[in-house]
Protein backbone atom coordinates (compact mmCIF):
# COMPACT_ATOMS: atom_id res chain seq x y z
CA UNK A 1 0.00 0.00 0.00
CA UNK A 2 1.58 3.48 -0.07
CA UNK A 3 -0.04 6.57 0.83
CA UNK A 4 0.78 9.87 0.96
CA UNK A 5 2.65 12.83 -0.27
CA UNK A 6 4.13 10.49 -2.89
CA UNK A 7 2.65 7.63 -3.93
CA UNK A 8 3.12 5.15 -6.49
CA UNK A 9 1.47 2.49 -9.11
CA UNK A 10 4.49 0.41 -9.73
CA UNK A 11 6.63 -0.03 -6.59
CA UNK A 12 9.85 -1.48 -6.53
CA UNK A 13 13.40 -1.89 -5.38
CA UNK A 14 16.97 -2.76 -6.89
CA UNK A 15 18.36 -5.51 -4.26
CA UNK A 16 17.66 -9.19 -4.64
CA UNK A 17 15.56 -9.38 -1.30
CA UNK A 18 13.15 -7.00 -3.46
CA UNK A 19 10.33 -7.41 -5.96
CA UNK A 20 11.62 -5.40 -9.15
CA UNK A 21 10.45 -4.58 -12.32
CA UNK A 22 10.91 -1.90 -14.57
CA UNK A 23 8.45 1.24 -15.05
CA UNK A 24 9.48 4.06 -17.21
CA UNK A 25 6.28 5.39 -16.14
CA UNK A 26 5.36 8.47 -13.34
CA UNK A 27 3.70 8.40 -10.98
CA UNK A 28 1.14 10.81 -9.29
CA UNK A 29 1.33 11.24 -5.56
CA UNK A 30 -1.75 11.26 -4.05
CA UNK A 31 -2.11 10.37 -0.75
CA UNK A 32 -2.85 6.74 0.51
CA UNK A 33 -1.41 4.57 -1.79
CA UNK A 34 -0.60 0.51 -0.78
CA UNK A 35 1.23 -0.38 -3.66
CA UNK A 36 3.37 2.77 -3.82
CA UNK A 37 2.60 2.05 -7.49
CA UNK A 38 -1.50 3.44 -6.70
CA UNK A 39 -3.20 3.79 -3.44
CA UNK A 40 -5.35 5.90 -1.57
CA UNK A 41 -5.71 9.69 -1.59
CA UNK A 42 -4.54 12.86 -0.45
CA UNK A 43 -2.45 15.50 -2.05
CA UNK A 44 0.67 14.17 -2.25
CA UNK A 45 3.35 15.88 -2.96
CA UNK A 46 4.89 15.35 -6.58
CA UNK A 47 4.69 13.15 -9.44
CA UNK A 48 7.37 10.89 -9.96
CA UNK A 49 8.56 7.38 -12.65
CA UNK A 50 9.35 4.60 -11.20
CA UNK A 51 11.42 2.00 -13.28
CA UNK A 52 12.54 -0.57 -10.38
CA UNK A 53 10.74 -1.52 -7.28
CA UNK A 54 11.37 -3.58 -3.96
CA UNK A 55 8.16 -4.94 -2.23
CA UNK A 56 7.14 -2.20 -1.95
CA UNK A 57 8.63 0.11 -2.59
CA UNK A 58 9.20 2.70 -4.75
CA UNK A 59 12.90 2.96 -6.75
CA UNK A 60 12.71 6.99 -7.46
CA UNK A 61 11.90 7.19 -10.71
CA UNK A 62 12.06 10.41 -13.18
CA UNK A 63 9.78 12.10 -15.13
CA UNK A 64 9.73 11.96 -19.24
CA UNK A 65 13.11 11.21 -21.13
CA UNK A 66 14.87 13.04 -23.37
CA UNK A 67 18.17 12.12 -25.26
CA UNK A 68 21.37 13.43 -23.71
CA UNK A 69 23.86 15.89 -25.04
CA UNK A 70 26.63 13.98 -27.00
CA UNK A 71 25.37 10.27 -26.76
CA UNK A 72 27.21 8.50 -29.73
CA UNK A 73 24.95 7.16 -32.49
CA UNK A 74 26.71 4.05 -33.34
CA UNK A 75 26.09 1.25 -30.35
CA UNK A 76 29.18 1.13 -28.07
CA UNK A 77 31.06 -2.04 -27.21
CA UNK A 78 29.85 -3.94 -24.20
CA UNK A 79 32.74 -4.39 -21.96
CA UNK A 80 34.44 -8.19 -21.42
CA UNK A 81 34.01 -7.89 -17.88
CA UNK A 82 31.53 -10.20 -15.10
CA UNK A 83 28.94 -7.05 -15.40
CA UNK A 84 29.41 -6.94 -19.09
CA UNK A 85 29.08 -10.22 -19.91
CA UNK A 86 25.97 -10.37 -17.73
CA UNK A 87 23.97 -7.36 -19.55
CA UNK A 88 24.72 -8.51 -22.59
CA UNK A 89 23.09 -11.34 -22.36
CA UNK A 90 20.55 -9.56 -20.41
CA UNK A 91 20.27 -6.76 -23.67
CA UNK A 92 20.45 -9.77 -26.47
CA UNK A 93 17.41 -11.71 -24.48
CA UNK A 94 15.53 -8.87 -23.61
CA UNK A 95 15.40 -7.52 -27.12
CA UNK A 96 14.60 -10.71 -28.80
CA UNK A 97 10.87 -10.65 -27.54
CA UNK A 98 11.36 -14.32 -27.24
CA UNK A 99 10.22 -15.39 -23.50
CA UNK A 100 11.85 -18.94 -24.09
CA UNK A 101 15.30 -16.50 -24.48
CA UNK A 102 14.26 -14.90 -21.59
CA UNK A 103 13.21 -17.03 -19.47
CA UNK A 104 16.85 -19.11 -19.86
CA UNK A 105 18.46 -15.40 -19.58
CA UNK A 106 16.42 -15.41 -15.98
CA UNK A 107 17.21 -18.94 -14.58
CA UNK A 108 20.98 -18.29 -15.29
CA UNK A 109 21.13 -14.74 -14.32
CA UNK A 110 18.49 -13.67 -12.48
CA UNK A 111 16.40 -16.63 -10.98
CA UNK A 112 13.25 -15.58 -9.13
CA UNK A 113 12.57 -12.81 -11.01
CA UNK A 114 9.31 -13.72 -13.36
CA UNK A 115 9.39 -13.73 -16.76
CA UNK A 116 6.17 -12.29 -17.38
CA UNK A 117 7.39 -8.68 -15.75
CA UNK A 118 10.22 -8.98 -18.20
CA UNK A 119 7.74 -9.82 -21.52
CA UNK A 120 5.27 -6.32 -19.80
CA UNK A 121 8.36 -4.34 -19.79
CA UNK A 122 9.34 -5.11 -23.25
CA UNK A 123 6.24 -5.01 -24.69
CA UNK A 124 5.90 -1.08 -23.29
CA UNK A 125 9.30 -0.64 -24.71
CA UNK A 126 9.73 -2.59 -27.31
CA UNK A 127 13.19 -3.40 -26.77
CA UNK A 128 16.14 -0.88 -26.41
CA UNK A 129 19.04 0.83 -27.93
CA UNK A 130 22.08 0.54 -26.31
CA UNK A 131 23.45 4.44 -26.30
CA UNK A 132 26.08 4.47 -24.14
CA UNK A 133 28.34 2.74 -21.49
CA UNK A 134 28.54 5.61 -18.77
CA UNK A 135 31.22 3.60 -16.20
CA UNK A 136 32.16 0.23 -16.34
CA UNK A 137 34.00 -1.85 -13.10
CA UNK A 138 34.18 -5.57 -12.96
CA UNK A 139 31.22 -5.97 -11.32
CA UNK A 140 28.77 -3.16 -12.15
CA UNK A 141 27.94 -1.17 -14.90
CA UNK A 142 26.22 2.46 -15.90
CA UNK A 143 24.23 2.91 -19.22
CA UNK A 144 22.08 4.71 -21.28
CA UNK A 145 19.26 3.28 -23.35
CA UNK A 146 16.33 4.42 -25.50
CA UNK A 147 13.22 2.70 -25.77
CA UNK A 148 12.55 1.80 -29.45
CA UNK A 149 8.74 2.22 -29.19
CA UNK A 150 8.13 5.11 -26.61
CA UNK A 151 11.29 7.28 -27.46
CA UNK A 152 11.85 7.05 -23.42
CA UNK A 153 15.93 7.20 -22.22
CA UNK A 154 16.62 5.57 -19.38
CA UNK A 155 20.19 5.48 -17.17
CA UNK A 156 20.71 2.35 -16.10
CA UNK A 157 22.84 0.66 -13.26
CA UNK A 158 23.75 -3.61 -13.03
CA UNK A 159 25.52 -5.07 -9.80
CA UNK A 160 26.47 -8.45 -10.24
CA UNK A 161 27.80 -10.89 -7.91
CA UNK A 162 31.32 -11.83 -7.57
CA UNK A 163 30.13 -15.82 -8.81
CA UNK A 164 30.00 -17.67 -12.19
CA UNK A 165 27.54 -17.07 -13.97
CA UNK A 166 27.78 -13.26 -12.54
CA UNK A 167 24.36 -13.47 -11.15
CA UNK A 168 22.32 -9.88 -10.46
CA UNK A 169 22.78 -8.68 -7.16
CA UNK A 170 20.99 -5.10 -8.59
CA UNK A 171 19.17 -3.20 -11.24
CA UNK A 172 17.59 -0.28 -11.80
CA UNK A 173 16.76 1.69 -14.84
CA UNK A 174 15.48 5.38 -14.47
CA UNK A 175 13.58 7.14 -17.14
CA UNK A 176 15.70 10.94 -17.20
CA UNK A 177 14.24 14.29 -17.13
CA UNK A 178 14.43 17.04 -20.05
CA UNK A 179 17.76 18.66 -19.57
CA UNK A 180 19.44 16.11 -17.71
CA UNK A 181 23.12 16.43 -18.05
CA UNK A 182 25.68 13.30 -18.02
CA UNK A 183 27.16 14.27 -15.34
CA UNK A 184 24.00 15.13 -12.72
CA UNK A 185 24.04 11.30 -13.20
CA UNK A 186 27.42 10.76 -11.50
CA UNK A 187 26.07 12.85 -8.64
CA UNK A 188 28.19 12.24 -5.35
CA UNK A 189 27.01 12.96 -1.62
CA UNK A 190 29.22 14.22 0.97
CA UNK A 191 29.23 14.83 4.97
CA UNK A 192 26.60 17.14 4.44
CA UNK A 193 24.57 15.56 2.10
CA UNK A 194 24.51 11.85 4.69
CA UNK A 195 23.65 14.47 7.50
CA UNK A 196 20.52 16.00 5.95
CA UNK A 197 19.07 13.23 4.73
CA UNK A 198 19.57 11.27 7.99
CA UNK A 199 17.74 14.15 10.04
CA UNK A 200 15.36 14.64 7.14
CA UNK A 201 14.19 11.05 6.91
CA UNK A 202 13.99 10.52 11.07
CA UNK A 203 12.32 14.24 10.93
CA UNK A 204 9.53 12.57 8.65
CA UNK A 205 8.91 8.95 10.44
CA UNK A 206 8.59 10.72 13.98
CA UNK A 207 5.92 12.93 12.38
CA UNK A 208 4.08 10.12 10.49
CA UNK A 209 5.11 6.91 10.68
CA UNK A 210 1.90 4.46 11.89
CA UNK A 211 3.71 3.37 15.17
CA UNK A 212 5.63 6.31 17.08
CA UNK A 213 7.49 4.29 19.47
CA UNK A 214 9.07 2.33 15.90
CA UNK A 215 10.07 5.46 14.84
CA UNK A 216 12.04 6.46 17.57
CA UNK A 217 13.73 2.77 17.70
CA UNK A 218 14.62 3.19 14.21
CA UNK A 219 16.11 7.02 14.89
CA UNK A 220 17.92 5.57 17.75
CA UNK A 221 19.44 2.98 15.79
CA UNK A 222 20.56 5.19 12.90
CA UNK A 223 21.81 7.63 14.79
CA UNK A 224 24.35 4.93 16.66
CA UNK A 225 25.52 4.01 13.47
CA UNK A 226 25.82 7.52 12.40
CA UNK A 227 28.26 8.16 15.57
CA UNK A 228 30.25 5.11 15.24
CA UNK A 229 31.18 5.88 11.48
CA UNK A 230 28.97 3.31 9.45
CA UNK A 231 27.75 5.85 6.47
CA UNK A 232 31.07 7.99 6.05
CA UNK A 233 32.64 6.27 3.41
CA UNK A 234 29.75 6.21 1.29
CA UNK A 235 29.57 8.69 -1.48
CA UNK A 236 27.25 6.74 -3.53
CA UNK A 237 23.57 7.78 -3.53
CA UNK A 238 21.93 4.36 -4.50
CA UNK A 239 23.81 2.62 -1.64
CA UNK A 240 23.04 5.49 0.82
CA UNK A 241 19.45 4.94 0.02
CA UNK A 242 19.19 1.36 -0.10
CA UNK A 243 21.92 1.30 3.62
CA UNK A 244 19.52 3.57 5.37
CA UNK A 245 16.15 1.32 3.87
CA UNK A 246 17.72 -1.99 5.33
CA UNK A 247 18.88 -0.11 8.61
CA UNK A 248 15.14 1.41 9.07
CA UNK A 249 13.22 -2.12 7.99
CA UNK A 250 15.92 -4.16 10.02
CA UNK A 251 13.77 -2.40 13.33
CA UNK A 252 10.37 -1.95 11.69
CA UNK A 253 10.13 -5.17 9.11
CA UNK A 254 8.61 -3.13 7.45
CA UNK A 255 8.47 -3.68 3.20
CA UNK A 256 6.69 -0.11 2.47
CA UNK A 257 9.19 1.71 4.73
CA UNK A 258 11.74 3.09 1.76
CA UNK A 259 14.34 5.69 1.29
CA UNK A 260 14.65 6.10 -2.40
CA UNK A 261 18.10 8.52 -4.79
CA UNK A 262 17.52 10.13 -7.61
CA UNK A 263 20.75 11.01 -8.99
CA UNK A 264 19.42 14.32 -11.17
CA UNK A 265 17.40 17.00 -9.31
CA UNK A 266 13.50 16.15 -8.30
CA UNK A 267 11.37 18.95 -9.22
CA UNK A 268 10.31 20.56 -6.06
CA UNK A 269 6.55 20.59 -6.38
CA UNK A 270 4.40 22.42 -4.18
CA UNK A 271 2.36 21.22 -1.64
CA UNK A 272 -1.81 20.17 -2.51
CA UNK A 273 -3.07 18.71 -4.87
CA UNK A 274 -1.15 18.19 -8.54
CA UNK A 275 -2.07 21.16 -10.84
CA UNK A 276 -3.44 20.61 -14.38
CA UNK A 277 -0.72 19.70 -16.64
CA UNK A 278 0.44 16.96 -13.74
CA UNK A 279 -2.57 15.73 -14.14
CA UNK A 280 -2.89 15.42 -17.87
CA UNK A 281 0.34 13.86 -18.50
CA UNK A 282 -1.12 10.82 -15.34
CA UNK A 283 -3.50 9.98 -17.08
CA UNK A 284 -1.51 9.90 -20.51
CA UNK A 285 1.20 7.92 -18.91
CA UNK A 286 -2.41 6.09 -17.02
CA UNK A 287 -3.81 5.24 -21.22
CA UNK A 288 -0.31 4.73 -22.20
CA UNK A 289 -0.31 1.30 -19.70
CA UNK A 290 -4.12 1.13 -20.30
CA UNK A 291 -4.18 1.45 -16.63
CA UNK A 292 -2.69 -1.56 -15.55
CA UNK A 293 -5.29 -4.09 -17.10
CA UNK A 294 -3.12 -6.30 -19.20
CA UNK A 295 -5.21 -9.05 -19.94
CA UNK A 296 -9.29 -10.14 -20.19
CA UNK A 297 -10.49 -12.76 -21.96
CA UNK A 298 -13.30 -15.34 -22.10
CA UNK A 299 -12.07 -19.10 -20.99
CA UNK A 300 -13.34 -22.08 -22.04
CA UNK A 301 -16.57 -23.02 -19.40
CA UNK A 302 -17.66 -19.45 -20.06
CA UNK A 303 -14.76 -18.64 -17.07
CA UNK A 304 -13.76 -15.06 -17.18
CA UNK A 305 -10.35 -13.64 -17.00
CA UNK A 306 -8.42 -11.00 -16.01
CA UNK A 307 -5.13 -10.28 -15.09
CA UNK A 308 -3.88 -6.46 -14.10
CA UNK A 309 -0.99 -5.24 -12.52
CA UNK A 310 -1.62 -2.43 -10.50
CA UNK A 311 -4.87 -0.82 -9.19
CA UNK A 312 -4.80 2.30 -10.45
CA UNK A 313 -6.37 5.85 -9.42
CA UNK A 314 -9.67 5.32 -9.70
CA UNK A 315 -11.08 8.55 -11.01
CA UNK A 316 -8.54 8.15 -14.21
CA UNK A 317 -8.46 4.77 -14.65
CA UNK A 318 -12.77 4.06 -13.76
CA UNK A 319 -13.68 3.61 -17.38
CA UNK A 320 -10.89 1.31 -18.42
CA UNK A 321 -12.08 -0.89 -15.02
CA UNK A 322 -15.77 -0.55 -16.50
CA UNK A 323 -15.15 -1.72 -20.12
CA UNK A 324 -13.39 -5.21 -18.62
CA UNK A 325 -15.99 -5.49 -15.84
CA UNK A 326 -18.37 -5.27 -18.75
CA UNK A 327 -16.32 -7.39 -21.12
CA UNK A 328 -16.65 -10.37 -18.57
CA UNK A 329 -20.15 -9.07 -17.51
CA UNK A 330 -21.87 -12.79 -18.62
CA UNK A 331 -19.29 -15.17 -17.08
CA UNK A 332 -20.43 -18.00 -14.87
CA UNK A 333 -17.27 -17.72 -12.80
CA UNK A 334 -14.16 -15.01 -12.85
CA UNK A 335 -10.46 -15.45 -12.30
CA UNK A 336 -8.56 -12.10 -10.90
CA UNK A 337 -5.02 -12.70 -11.45
CA UNK A 338 -2.85 -10.56 -9.16
CA UNK A 339 0.50 -12.41 -9.55
CA UNK A 340 2.15 -9.44 -10.35
CA UNK A 341 -0.03 -6.81 -9.00
CA UNK A 342 2.13 -4.63 -6.65
CA UNK A 343 -0.95 -2.53 -5.21
CA UNK A 344 -2.26 0.88 -5.35
CA UNK A 345 -5.10 2.98 -4.65
CA UNK A 346 -7.72 1.60 -2.13
CA UNK A 347 -10.67 3.33 -3.97
CA UNK A 348 -10.22 1.17 -7.04
CA UNK A 349 -9.98 -2.11 -4.80
CA UNK A 350 -13.45 -0.62 -3.01
CA UNK A 351 -14.35 -0.07 -7.02
CA UNK A 352 -13.71 -3.31 -8.71
CA UNK A 353 -14.75 -5.53 -5.47
CA UNK A 354 -18.31 -3.77 -5.72
CA UNK A 355 -19.03 -5.98 -9.12
CA UNK A 356 -19.14 -9.16 -7.18
CA UNK A 357 -21.62 -7.90 -4.24
CA UNK A 358 -25.57 -7.27 -4.33
CA UNK A 359 -25.49 -5.59 -1.06
CA UNK A 360 -23.66 -2.64 0.75
CA UNK A 361 -20.48 -4.68 2.36
CA UNK A 362 -17.70 -3.22 4.08
CA UNK A 363 -14.35 -3.94 3.03
CA UNK A 364 -11.60 -2.41 4.67
CA UNK A 365 -10.52 0.12 7.42
CA UNK A 366 -7.66 2.21 7.61
CA UNK A 367 -6.58 4.00 10.77
CA UNK A 368 -4.11 7.23 10.48
CA UNK A 369 -1.93 7.94 13.30
CA UNK A 370 -2.47 11.34 12.29
CA UNK A 371 -5.90 12.78 14.14
CA UNK A 372 -5.91 9.02 15.36
CA UNK A 373 -8.91 8.93 12.07
CA UNK A 374 -10.41 6.09 10.73
CA UNK A 375 -11.53 5.59 7.06
CA UNK A 376 -14.12 2.83 6.04
CA UNK A 377 -13.78 1.41 2.49
CA UNK A 378 -17.31 -0.14 1.17
CA UNK A 379 -18.53 -1.43 -1.42
CA UNK A 380 -19.87 1.22 -3.79
CA UNK A 381 -23.55 2.09 -4.43
CA UNK A 382 -23.52 2.01 -8.09
CA UNK A 383 -20.72 0.60 -10.90
CA UNK A 384 -22.10 0.79 -14.19
CA UNK A 385 -23.06 -2.75 -15.72
CA UNK A 386 -23.85 -6.28 -14.29
CA UNK A 387 -22.76 -7.74 -11.20
CA UNK A 388 -21.43 -11.08 -10.82
CA UNK A 389 -22.65 -11.80 -7.47
CA UNK A 390 -23.48 -15.20 -6.45
CA UNK A 391 -20.60 -15.57 -9.20
CA UNK A 392 -17.45 -18.16 -8.30
CA UNK A 393 -14.53 -16.29 -8.35
CA UNK A 394 -10.81 -17.10 -7.70
CA UNK A 395 -7.56 -14.66 -6.92
CA UNK A 396 -4.68 -15.43 -8.07
CA UNK A 397 -1.19 -14.65 -5.89
CA UNK A 398 2.19 -14.76 -5.35
CA UNK A 399 5.00 -13.46 -3.79
CA UNK A 400 5.39 -10.80 -6.10
CA UNK A 401 1.64 -9.83 -4.64
CA UNK A 402 2.08 -6.94 -2.55
CA UNK A 403 0.14 -4.07 -0.55
CA UNK A 404 -3.54 -3.17 -2.53
CA UNK A 405 -3.20 -6.23 -3.92
CA UNK A 406 -2.84 -7.78 -0.73
CA UNK A 407 -6.07 -5.90 0.60
CA UNK A 408 -8.08 -6.82 -2.32
CA UNK A 409 -7.09 -10.69 -1.87
CA UNK A 410 -7.51 -10.35 2.40
CA UNK A 411 -10.91 -9.07 2.16
CA UNK A 412 -12.48 -11.23 -0.39
CA UNK A 413 -11.03 -14.06 1.70
CA UNK A 414 -12.45 -12.63 4.79
CA UNK A 415 -15.65 -12.64 3.28
CA UNK A 416 -15.82 -15.87 1.74
CA UNK A 417 -15.98 -14.09 -1.22
CA UNK A 418 -13.32 -15.51 -3.41
CA UNK A 419 -11.10 -18.62 -3.37
CA UNK A 420 -7.44 -17.69 -3.16
CA UNK A 421 -5.01 -19.61 -5.48
CA UNK A 422 -1.11 -19.83 -5.45
CA UNK A 423 1.60 -18.26 -2.87
CA UNK A 424 1.62 -16.55 -0.19
CA UNK A 425 1.67 -12.65 -0.61
CA UNK A 426 4.31 -10.19 0.01
CA UNK A 427 3.01 -8.99 3.65
CA UNK A 428 2.39 -4.91 3.25
CA UNK A 429 -0.39 -3.86 4.72
CA UNK A 430 0.60 -0.49 5.87
CA UNK A 431 -0.48 2.96 3.12
CA UNK A 432 2.82 4.72 2.68
CA UNK A 433 3.08 8.46 1.11
CA UNK A 434 6.35 9.90 -0.11
CA UNK A 435 7.90 13.16 1.33
CA UNK A 436 10.94 15.13 -0.28
CA UNK A 437 14.02 15.42 1.51
CA UNK A 438 15.70 17.15 -0.56
CA UNK A 439 16.61 17.76 -4.01
CA UNK A 440 18.06 13.84 -4.50
CA UNK A 441 16.46 11.97 -1.32
CA UNK A 442 13.15 10.78 -0.64
CA UNK A 443 11.60 8.74 2.00
CA UNK A 444 8.44 6.95 1.42
CA UNK A 445 6.53 6.62 4.80
CA UNK A 446 4.14 4.10 6.16
CA UNK A 447 1.42 6.28 7.93
CA UNK A 448 -1.44 4.34 8.34
CA UNK A 449 -2.38 1.02 8.86
CA UNK A 450 -5.16 -1.55 7.29
CA UNK A 451 -7.90 -3.16 9.97
CA UNK A 452 -10.11 -5.90 8.57
CA UNK A 453 -13.69 -5.63 10.36
CA UNK A 454 -13.67 -9.26 10.06
CA UNK A 455 -10.31 -10.08 11.29
CA UNK A 456 -9.75 -6.80 13.30
CA UNK A 457 -6.27 -7.24 11.93
CA UNK A 458 -4.48 -7.05 8.39
CA UNK A 459 -1.67 -8.55 6.45
CA UNK A 460 1.24 -6.49 7.71
CA UNK A 461 4.58 -9.12 7.77
CA UNK A 462 2.49 -12.60 7.44
CA UNK A 463 1.42 -11.99 4.23
CA UNK A 464 -2.38 -13.48 3.07
CA UNK A 465 -2.11 -17.00 3.22
CA UNK A 466 -3.73 -18.59 0.12
CA UNK A 467 -7.14 -21.46 0.25
CA UNK A 468 -5.22 -23.29 -2.28
CA UNK A 469 -1.55 -23.13 -1.65
CA UNK A 470 0.27 -24.05 -5.02
CA UNK A 471 3.04 -22.42 -6.94
CA UNK A 472 2.46 -18.99 -8.73
CA UNK A 473 3.64 -20.69 -12.19
CA UNK A 474 0.63 -23.68 -11.70
CA UNK A 475 -1.99 -21.09 -9.98
CA UNK A 476 -3.57 -20.53 -13.26
CA UNK A 477 -4.43 -23.94 -14.33
CA UNK A 478 -5.10 -24.84 -10.75
CA UNK A 479 -7.95 -21.95 -10.72
CA UNK A 480 -9.46 -23.36 -14.26
CA UNK A 481 -9.88 -27.26 -12.56
CA UNK A 482 -11.43 -25.59 -9.92
CA UNK A 483 -13.56 -23.44 -11.17
CA UNK A 484 -14.84 -26.46 -14.09
CA UNK A 485 -15.10 -28.50 -11.21
CA UNK A 486 -17.95 -25.59 -9.50
CA UNK A 487 -19.65 -25.41 -12.66
CA UNK A 488 -20.06 -28.91 -13.27
CA UNK A 489 -21.66 -29.87 -9.97
CA UNK A 490 -24.19 -26.84 -10.06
Amino acid sequence: MSDSPMTRPLCFATDKQSRREHSLLPTLVNLVVYFVESEVQKEILAEVRVLSRCCLAFVLGLAAALALQAIPQVQPAIPDTPAGHTFKAWFEAFNSGDRALLDAYLHKYDPGKPVDHEMHFRGMTGGFDLLQIVKSEPLSLEFLVKGRSDGITAFGKLEVKDSDPAQVAGFALRAIPPGTKLSDLSFKIDAATRTRVIDGAIAQLNESYVFPETAKKMEDVVKAKQKKGDYDSITDGDAFAKMLTDNFQEVSHDKHLRVDFSPAPMPDHPPGPPDAEARARYRKDMEHTNCGFDKVEILSGNVGYLKFNFFADAEVCGPTAIAAMNFLANVDAIIFDLRENGGGDPKMVAFLSTYLFSEPTHLNDLWERKGDATHQYWTLPYVPGKRLDGKPAYVLTSKQTFSGAEEFSYNLKNLKRATIIGETTGGGAHPVSGHRIDDHFMIGVPFARAINPISKTNWEGTGVEPDVKVPAADAFATAQKLAAEKLVSK
